[in-house]
């Protein structure tokens, strides 16, 4: 009966590592009903790097940048440069990950890649919030297109990105009256209704 209850909670682990493809977190072990003594254990004696507070990575694992810091912060969405990556609208990766949180959301990120947090209040925070899978696979919190878009005619985005993300934009799948509902509601109607008209 011992024997039967320890591959069970191995099953339960391997399980839960292939759905994540290697990134693991402690508290969804135990949420099976796992200790979190035995998930440590069992994670350490098969070489798995603790990669963040509660996080494990598989040894044979890419790691996920991305991924991970979302796993930390639940309530950071992806935004501005960093959502333009994810959603296909800019030819080159993001330099820094910039993310969008609620006023009054702490962020202590220490990771590899520099970190730009923008506040919101809530409405502002919730408009578009999206899903995008990364590079590797993982799905995250990310502001749609429209969204991002009025986002990068808000902030000081370099003009060929500008161009660049609009023209894909327009080139895919586009949603314009929802688009010019966002630039209303968030003061650049007058700029992205210029732009759009030139491009059209």
């Amino acid at each position: 009966m011992i024997c039967s209850m320890k591959i069970n909670k191995k099953e339960i682990i391997e399980t839960k590592i292939i759905q994540n493809q290697g990134i693991i977190q402690i508290a969804d072990i135990v949420e099976e009903g796992i200790s979190r003594q035995y998930a440590i254990q069992y994670l350490q004696e098969r070489n798995y790097e603790r990669i963040a507070k509660g996080i494990y990575l598989a040894p044979d694992a890419w790691q996920d940048d991305l991924y991970i810091l979302s796993l930390q912060y639940k309530k950071i969405v992806y935004s501005h440069e960093t959502a333009l990556y994810l959603l296909g609208l800019s030819e080159r990766e993001p330099v820094c990950f910039t993310v969008t949180v609620p006023r009054g959301y702490k962020v202590a990120y220490k990771g590899k890649s520099p970190l730009k947090k923008i506040t919101a209040v809530e409405e502002r925070y919730s408009l578009g919030i999206d899903t995008a899978v990364t590079s590797y696979g993982h799905t995250v919190l990310c502001y749609n297109a429209e969204r991002t878009l009025c986002d990068i005619f808000r902030m000081d985005v370099e003009m060929q990105e500008k161009r660049f993300a609009v023209k894909e934009y327009l080139n895919g799948k586009k949603n314009l009256p929802r688009l010019m509902a966002y630039a209303k509601l968030l003061h650049v109607e007058k700029k992205i209704r210029q732009y759009m008209e030139a491009l059209l």
